[in-house]
């Protein structure tokens, strides 16, 4: 499953630094996280560090986003895929 942020957010900006897929981004009225690249930190972490930080724990699983591990893996391979090929385009070494 990704994760979602519910309307109690107070846009505090603790998550948005926190997510090793960068799928949290400012929304109209608060922040939001792309389900196309939550990985629920699967591959990065044992648990959601979006999760972790949130003060008022309005980051729960999305209903709407139902994924298995597996799913969750495939996401986070192709993710890294992804900056693996943007790094050797700009030839930079970082990954995450």
């Amino acid at each position: 499953m990704a994760l979602m942020i519910t309307d109690e957010c107070i846009n505090c900006d603790v998550c948005e630094p926190e997510c090793p897929n960068q799928a949290i981004a400012m929304g109209e009225e608060h922040y939001l996280i792309d389900p196309d690249r939550c990985t629920e930190c699967v591959g990065h972490f044992d648990e959601p560090q979006c999760v972790q930080v949130c003060p008022v724990e309005c980051i729960p699983l999305n209903p709407q986003r139902v994924e298995p591990q597996p799913v969750l893996w495939a996401k986070y391979r192709r993710l890294q895929s992804g900056v693996a090929a943007s790094n050797a385009t700009t030839g930079t070494t970082e990954v995450g």
